[in-house]
Protein backbone atom coordinates (compact mmCIF):
# COMPACT_ATOMS: atom_id res chain seq x y z
CA UNK A 1 0.00 0.00 0.00
CA UNK A 2 1.34 3.45 -0.92
CA UNK A 3 1.86 6.09 1.75
CA UNK A 4 -0.98 8.17 0.28
CA UNK A 5 -3.37 5.21 0.34
CA UNK A 6 -2.36 4.33 3.89
CA UNK A 7 -2.87 7.93 5.05
CA UNK A 8 -6.31 7.97 3.41
CA UNK A 9 -7.25 4.70 5.09
CA UNK A 10 -6.15 5.90 8.53
CA UNK A 11 -7.98 9.20 8.02
CA UNK A 12 -11.14 7.28 7.12
CA UNK A 13 -10.80 5.14 10.24
CA UNK A 14 -10.36 8.20 12.46
CA UNK A 15 -13.37 9.96 10.91
CA UNK A 16 -15.56 6.87 11.19
CA UNK A 17 -14.95 6.44 14.91
CA UNK A 18 -15.18 10.16 15.64
CA UNK A 19 -18.68 10.06 14.14
CA UNK A 20 -19.60 7.00 16.22
CA UNK A 21 -18.40 8.76 19.36
CA UNK A 22 -20.47 11.84 18.52
CA UNK A 23 -23.57 9.70 17.96
CA UNK A 24 -23.30 7.37 20.95
CA UNK A 25 -20.87 8.91 23.44
CA UNK A 26 -18.61 6.90 25.75
CA UNK A 27 -20.46 3.61 25.30
CA UNK A 28 -19.79 0.33 23.46
CA UNK A 29 -21.78 1.71 20.50
CA UNK A 30 -19.47 4.71 20.55
CA UNK A 31 -16.68 2.37 19.43
CA UNK A 32 -19.01 0.42 17.11
CA UNK A 33 -19.87 -2.51 19.40
CA UNK A 34 -23.51 -3.47 19.88
CA UNK A 35 -23.63 -4.29 23.59
CA UNK A 36 -21.59 -4.05 26.77
CA UNK A 37 -21.95 -7.81 27.31
CA UNK A 38 -20.39 -8.50 23.92
CA UNK A 39 -17.59 -6.06 24.62
CA UNK A 40 -16.79 -7.72 27.96
CA UNK A 41 -16.85 -11.17 26.36
CA UNK A 42 -14.32 -10.00 23.77
CA UNK A 43 -12.06 -8.57 26.47
CA UNK A 44 -12.21 -11.88 28.34
CA UNK A 45 -10.91 -13.76 25.28
CA UNK A 46 -8.25 -11.19 24.40
CA UNK A 47 -6.89 -11.04 27.95
CA UNK A 48 -6.22 -14.76 28.01
CA UNK A 49 -2.84 -13.75 26.58
CA UNK A 50 -1.89 -12.25 29.97
CA UNK A 51 -0.16 -14.44 32.55
CA UNK A 52 -1.99 -14.42 35.87
CA UNK A 53 -0.39 -12.82 38.93
CA UNK A 54 2.19 -10.96 36.86
CA UNK A 55 3.28 -7.34 36.70
CA UNK A 56 2.92 -6.26 33.08
CA UNK A 57 2.65 -3.44 30.58
CA UNK A 58 0.10 -3.51 27.78
CA UNK A 59 -0.51 -1.67 24.50
CA UNK A 60 -4.17 -1.29 23.53
CA UNK A 61 -4.20 -0.56 19.79
CA UNK A 62 -7.47 1.09 18.80
CA UNK A 63 -8.24 1.84 22.44
CA UNK A 64 -11.26 4.07 21.87
CA UNK A 65 -12.31 5.62 25.17
CA UNK A 66 -10.23 3.13 27.16
CA UNK A 67 -12.88 0.52 27.98
CA UNK A 68 -10.26 -2.25 28.13
CA UNK A 69 -8.63 -0.44 31.05
CA UNK A 70 -11.89 -0.73 33.02
CA UNK A 71 -11.82 -4.49 32.45
CA UNK A 72 -8.16 -4.77 33.43
CA UNK A 73 -8.71 -2.91 36.71
CA UNK A 74 -11.33 -5.48 37.72
CA UNK A 75 -9.08 -8.48 37.04
CA UNK A 76 -5.46 -7.38 37.50
CA UNK A 77 -3.68 -5.25 40.08
CA UNK A 78 -0.21 -4.34 38.81
CA UNK A 79 0.03 -3.12 35.25
CA UNK A 80 0.81 -0.12 33.05
CA UNK A 81 -1.69 0.60 30.29
CA UNK A 82 -0.91 2.44 27.05
CA UNK A 83 -3.90 3.28 24.85
CA UNK A 84 -3.27 4.09 21.19
CA UNK A 85 -5.86 5.37 18.71
CA UNK A 86 -5.83 7.25 15.40
CA UNK A 87 -8.94 9.20 16.44
CA UNK A 88 -7.84 12.33 18.31
CA UNK A 89 -11.32 12.87 19.75
CA UNK A 90 -11.28 9.38 21.25
CA UNK A 91 -7.91 10.01 22.87
CA UNK A 92 -9.05 13.33 24.32
CA UNK A 93 -12.15 11.73 25.85
CA UNK A 94 -10.18 8.77 27.19
CA UNK A 95 -7.64 11.07 28.84
CA UNK A 96 -10.39 13.05 30.54
CA UNK A 97 -12.25 9.95 31.67
CA UNK A 98 -9.25 8.18 33.20
CA UNK A 99 -7.10 11.14 34.28
CA UNK A 100 -7.12 10.01 37.93
CA UNK A 101 -5.12 6.84 37.19
CA UNK A 102 -1.34 7.09 37.30
CA UNK A 103 -0.72 3.85 35.38
CA UNK A 104 -2.50 5.09 32.24
CA UNK A 105 -1.02 6.72 29.15
CA UNK A 106 -2.80 7.66 25.92
CA UNK A 107 -1.23 8.37 22.54
CA UNK A 108 -2.83 9.57 19.31
CA UNK A 109 -1.02 7.46 16.71
CA UNK A 110 -1.65 4.66 14.23
CA UNK A 111 0.70 2.22 15.95
CA UNK A 112 2.38 1.77 19.35
CA UNK A 113 5.67 3.61 19.82
CA UNK A 114 6.75 1.69 22.92
CA UNK A 115 7.55 -1.91 23.69
CA UNK A 116 5.17 -3.58 26.12
CA UNK A 117 4.82 -7.06 27.53
CA UNK A 118 1.52 -7.52 25.70
CA UNK A 119 -0.43 -5.82 22.94
CA UNK A 120 -4.14 -6.15 22.22
CA UNK A 121 -6.22 -5.06 19.23
CA UNK A 122 -9.99 -5.36 19.55
CA UNK A 123 -12.31 -4.63 16.65
CA UNK A 124 -9.93 -2.54 14.58
CA UNK A 125 -10.01 -4.87 11.57
CA UNK A 126 -13.77 -5.21 11.09
CA UNK A 127 -14.96 -2.26 9.00
CA UNK A 128 -13.29 -1.79 5.60
CA UNK A 129 -14.79 1.70 5.10
CA UNK A 130 -15.10 1.31 1.33
CA UNK A 131 -11.53 0.17 0.79
CA UNK A 132 -10.74 -2.82 -1.40
CA UNK A 133 -10.09 -6.28 0.02
CA UNK A 134 -6.47 -5.99 -1.11
CA UNK A 135 -5.95 -2.65 0.66
CA UNK A 136 -7.59 -3.88 3.84
CA UNK A 137 -5.64 -7.14 3.89
CA UNK A 138 -2.41 -5.15 3.57
CA UNK A 139 -3.51 -2.94 6.46
CA UNK A 140 -4.44 -6.03 8.47
CA UNK A 141 -1.18 -7.93 8.00
CA UNK A 142 0.93 -4.79 8.46
CA UNK A 143 -0.73 -4.27 11.83
CA UNK A 144 -0.12 -7.86 12.89
CA UNK A 145 3.59 -7.37 12.24
CA UNK A 146 3.52 -4.11 14.21
CA UNK A 147 1.85 -5.88 17.13
CA UNK A 148 4.53 -8.54 17.00
CA UNK A 149 7.35 -5.99 16.94
CA UNK A 150 6.17 -4.08 20.02
CA UNK A 151 5.16 -7.09 22.17
CA UNK A 152 7.71 -8.82 24.40
CA UNK A 153 5.55 -11.68 25.69
CA UNK A 154 2.69 -11.89 23.22
CA UNK A 155 -0.26 -10.22 21.55
CA UNK A 156 -3.91 -10.91 20.80
CA UNK A 157 -6.49 -9.63 18.34
CA UNK A 158 -9.95 -10.44 17.06
CA UNK A 159 -11.67 -10.52 13.69
CA UNK A 160 -15.07 -11.28 12.27
CA UNK A 161 -15.20 -14.84 10.96
CA UNK A 162 -15.71 -16.21 7.47
CA UNK A 163 -17.98 -18.78 9.15
CA UNK A 164 -20.62 -16.10 9.76
CA UNK A 165 -24.10 -16.75 8.37
CA UNK A 166 -23.98 -15.82 4.70
CA UNK A 167 -27.29 -13.95 4.76
CA UNK A 168 -26.06 -11.72 7.59
CA UNK A 169 -22.66 -10.84 6.16
CA UNK A 170 -22.04 -7.30 4.90
CA UNK A 171 -19.82 -6.24 2.00
CA UNK A 172 -18.46 -3.36 4.09
CA UNK A 173 -16.99 -5.74 6.68
CA UNK A 174 -13.85 -7.91 6.72
CA UNK A 175 -14.39 -11.66 7.32
CA UNK A 176 -11.05 -13.51 7.15
CA UNK A 177 -10.78 -17.28 7.37
CA UNK A 178 -9.66 -18.08 10.94
CA UNK A 179 -7.64 -21.09 9.80
CA UNK A 180 -5.66 -18.96 7.35
CA UNK A 181 -4.92 -16.34 10.00
CA UNK A 182 -3.93 -19.00 12.53
CA UNK A 183 -1.49 -20.52 10.02
CA UNK A 184 -0.05 -17.10 9.16
CA UNK A 185 0.65 -16.38 12.82
CA UNK A 186 2.25 -19.80 13.30
CA UNK A 187 4.44 -19.31 10.24
CA UNK A 188 5.48 -15.73 10.99
CA UNK A 189 5.34 -15.02 14.72
CA UNK A 190 5.46 -17.99 17.08
CA UNK A 191 4.99 -21.72 17.53
CA UNK A 192 2.66 -20.92 20.41
CA UNK A 193 -0.56 -19.68 18.84
CA UNK A 194 -4.12 -20.26 20.02
CA UNK A 195 -7.32 -19.85 17.99
CA UNK A 196 -10.43 -19.14 20.08
CA UNK A 197 -13.67 -19.61 18.16
CA UNK A 198 -16.01 -20.96 20.84
CA UNK A 199 -17.61 -17.97 22.53
CA UNK A 200 -20.92 -17.46 20.71
CA UNK A 201 -20.04 -14.38 18.67
CA UNK A 202 -19.52 -14.25 14.90
CA UNK A 203 -15.81 -13.72 15.33
CA UNK A 204 -12.60 -15.32 16.53
CA UNK A 205 -9.64 -14.35 18.69
CA UNK A 206 -5.99 -15.21 18.11
CA UNK A 207 -3.44 -15.38 20.94
CA UNK A 208 0.25 -15.28 19.98
CA UNK A 209 2.57 -16.22 22.84
CA UNK A 210 6.34 -15.72 22.67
Amino acid sequence: MTTANNDKLLSDVASYYAEKLTQHGLTPKGVDWNTEDGQLLRFKQLCKIISLDSVFSINDLGCGYGALFDYLVLHYTRFHYIGIDVCETMIEQAQKRLSQYSQVQFVCAHHPNNLADYSIASGIFNVKLGHSDKEWQTYFYDNLHLLNQVSLKGFSFNCLTSYSDQDKMSAKLFYPNPGVIFDYCKQNFSRNVALLHDYDLYEFTILVRK
